[in-house]
């Protein structure tokens, strides 16, 4: 028996691409871990999304915004709105591409309400942006028609409980494991137990976003030994010629990129208006990454 992970998991709240559909909002997902919810991009109508979802608005405590395309970021402003009706009272911090402190700061100009809460944004311009003692964020620039990031979550190596390892030695669940996992050696029945009697280091979760992009380096360094890739895919490999000329990802390169990069498993997400059956860019990604699975908006998942 081992302590059970802090859980993670990501709600999709919107899975089109441009136009969205009478089933797929424009893009948004929401990622839950221990106290932190961080809302990756922020589509037109990402709010009532959250709520059919059942989650409270104010459980976000980060934003980050891949590019400033509508349909990654109209849904700010209503948000933060409803966030500060209903009384926010966090610090916002909200990241995106350079440029993104000035698209805020004329955001504060139109709609007054944003004034009301504690909001801070960066602009990202190195690759390490975010770092506390869980995790951590990294930021890649990709290809598209604007300036545009992929993002990496990870979380920090930490140090697991064996509770069948410590029953044996007669360690009483408590405080006293409590200790170890700290990494803190105790005294029991006169007797120095240390960690690595009964604890080991369990390597941390990866998480990759791939938001609009073409093919490109970048795409393997997010999605290098992830857990889980969520990435965008708007087309079948035959409209690749369309696909190149708005700088956006195939099936196939979405999977091919989850294979080359040694990702565990891959979700796809963005998917064109012109798929009411999504089911030729499921069967096109199994052909090169067997591991593959299409979002649906309010699909939930669990890494």
């Amino acid at each position: 028996m081992k302590f059970p992970l802090h859980m993670a998991e990501i709600t999709f709240l919107g899975t089109s691409s441009m136009v969205p559909t009478k089933d797929r909002n424009h893009s948004a997902f929401f990622l839950s871990f221990k106290d932190d919810g961080i809302l990756f991009d922020c589509g037109e109508g990402t709010q009532r999304q959250l709520k059919i979802a059942g989650i409270n608005p104010n459980r976000i405590t980060k934003i980050l915004i891949s590019h400033w395309h509508g349909d990654h970021s109209l849904g700010i402003p209503g948000l933060i709105q409803t966030m500060s009706a209903n009384n926010y009272d966090k610090k916002l911090k909200i990241f995106g591409p350079p440029g993104t402190r000035k698209n805020i700061k004329t955001l504060f100009k139109i709609f007054d309400f944003l004034n009301k809460m504690d909001i801070e944004v960066y602009d990202i311009r190195k690759k390490k942006f975010y770092e506390d003692e869980n995790y951590y964020m990294e930021a890649y620039p990709l290809e598209h028609k604007i300036p545009c990031l992929g993002f990496r979550f990870v979380e920090k190596d930490f140090r697991r409980v064996d509770v069948s390892r410590a029953k044996k030695i007669g360690i009483p669940e408590g405080p006293l494991l409590g200790q170890l996992q700290g990494g803190r050696s105790i005294m029991l029945n006169g007797r120095r137990i240390r960690p690595s009697e009964v604890t080991y280091i369990q390597k941390g979760r990866v998480l990759g976003y791939i938001s609009d992009t073409a093919p490109c380096d970048s795409c393997l360094a997010v999605a290098k030994n992830a857990d889980l890739l969520i990435s965008e895919s708007t087309f079948e490999s035959g409209l690749d010629e369309k696909a190149f000329e708005y700088t956006h990802l195939t099936a196939k390169d979405a999977a091919s990129i989850a294979a080359s990069a040694g990702a565990k498993k891959l979700i796809l997400t963005h998917f064109s208006q012109r798929y009411a059956d999504i089911t030729p860019i499921l069967e096109e990604a199994r052909i090169y990454f067997p591991n593959s699975a299409c979002a649906h908006d309010f699909m939930k998942v669990q890494f």
